[in-house]
């Protein structure tokens, strides 16, 4: 069985995940430096993306012949979860 997001809020210093099975979690915003900081009109406009989205994304990236190899991603998800800030590695064509 698959659960998915239906809404999300917002409050002072939660993020607010409303299931479609009925359940409601949350987060802190501490969790989320970007919503933490971000005005009261900018949290009015978060809004959760479908998974088409993403997968458009993919799709895009992949038809692109590009990539992003994944001991610079593993890399980079490391730091971040250590809070070391950085960019994202960038994607690029791969020889072939």
């Amino acid at each position: 069985m698959t659960t998915s997001a239906k809404a999300v809020h917002l409050d002072s210093d939660s993020l607010w995940v409303h299931l479609d099975d009925g359940r409601v979690i949350s987060v802190p915003l501490a969790w989320f430096p970007r919503l933490l900081n971000a005005t009261p009109e900018q949290r009015a406009q978060f809004e959760i993306s479908p998974r088409a989205v993403a997968q458009q994304r993919y799709d895009k990236l992949v038809a692109s012949g590009r990539s992003v190899p994944w001991s610079e991603m593993r890399r980079y998800l490391e730091n971040r979860a250590a809070g070391v800030a950085g960019r994202p590695p960038a994607a690029r064509k791969q020889a072939r």
